[in-house]
């Protein structure tokens, strides 16, 4: 017997309750998954929550990431039952098994654990098209990397520095900002007690950066258009402090800058770009060049508490669900 965690609304951590189901059959083209780890990610919240819109009526099993074991294939399915896979995508995530399109699930290498997968699947291929495709970076760029002590922030350092980047990064508290600045940050500035952008403007000499990449939102995005050079490029992918309402389209007449609002989905539904872009991610992490810093572990049926942490803030680098 499976079991998931599932919300029957919109709304806060109480409404997570725990059922069992039948363990589901493949149909064609797709696989049974028994599953490892799980990640956790805010768009988890934002879905919970219902800042993001409510996709279903009835019981919905939030959860964007995960790895496991193919326990049965479909017709029209190579994966062998034993094979280790990971996969994001919107929903489902959070259960002990669950049925999957084959398509989206990417072979996960040796050298690579299944916990590691899971917490990099989503964070990390955010991070791939962030740095390749919203603000594709250059060596000697230099950019602003916000919430640089959380999962995304803290492979984005890397694989920046890597890139030959000057990041910078902010986070709250002296912990965090040492955690962020071990992994690739030239720079990192807390913003319990420093002001980003007067920090930011003195260690680019005023210049300013070429790419702010803030999932922050609503307390950061109007100060990250103030650090950004002429022609640079703010790229908001997130907005855990909720949405910036007060921002208008002449606010990028101060330095003819650009604005993106990019989502990982729209990414993987490009022909071939998750095998691809899963590929060079994993190849990152064997190569040393980029290490998965998994912060926290919670029982799966423990992520009411998992949402707390997060949405305290009280996590650093990814969080991982073990069902």
């Amino acid at each position: 017997m499976s079991y998931a965690m599932v919300v029957s609304g919109p709304g806060g951590v109480e409404n997570f309750r725990r059922i069992a189901r039948e363990i589901p059959a493949p149909g064609p083209g797709e696989v049974t998954l028994k599953q490892t780890a799980i990640g956790l990610n805010y768009i988890d919240v934002y879905i919970r929550s219902g800042l993001y819109p409510w996709p279903v009526t009835q019981d919905l099993v939030t959860g964007c990431e995960g790895a496991g074991v193919v326990e049965a294939a479909g017709p029209g399915v190579d994966l062998a039952p034993g094979t280790r896979v990971a996969y994001t995508q919107p929903n489902g995530a959070y259960a002990s098994h669950r049925v999957i399109a084959a398509d989206q699930l990417v072979p996960i290498p040796e050298g690579i654990s299944d916990e590691v997968a899971a917490a990099v699947m989503l964070k990390g291929l955010t991070v791939h098209y962030l740095i390749h495709h919203s603000y594709a970076v250059q060596p000697g760029d230099s950019v602003l990397v916000h919430a640089a002590a959380g999962g995304v922030g803290l492979l984005a350092g890397q694989w920046l520095a890597a890139k030959g980047v000057r990041a910078f990064g902010t986070a709250g508290g002296g912990a965090k900002c040492a955690l962020a600045a071990a992994h690739g940050y030239a720079a990192v500035i807390d913003y319990h007690t420093q002001d980003f952008v007067a920090e930011l403007q003195s260690l680019t000499e005023g210049k300013g950066v070429q790419a702010v990449y803030d999932s922050v939102g609503a307390v950061t995005l109007q100060k990250s258009l103030e650090v950004l050079a002429r022609f640079g490029t703010l790229v908001s992918f997130g907005q855990s402090s909720g949405p910036a309402l007060d921002f208008r389209v002449n606010d990028l007449a101060r330095g003819s800058l650009r604005l993106t609002r990019p989502t990982l989905f729209h990414h993987t539904a490009r022909p071939g770009w998750l095998q691809s872009a899963s590929r060079e991610l994993f190849e990152m992490i064997l190569s040393g060049a980029v290490c998965v810093e998994i912060g926290q572990r919670f029982a799966l049926s423990d992520v009411a508490n998992a949402h707390r942490a997060l949405e305290a803030r009280k996590t650093t680098g990814s969080t991982i669900l073990i069902p």
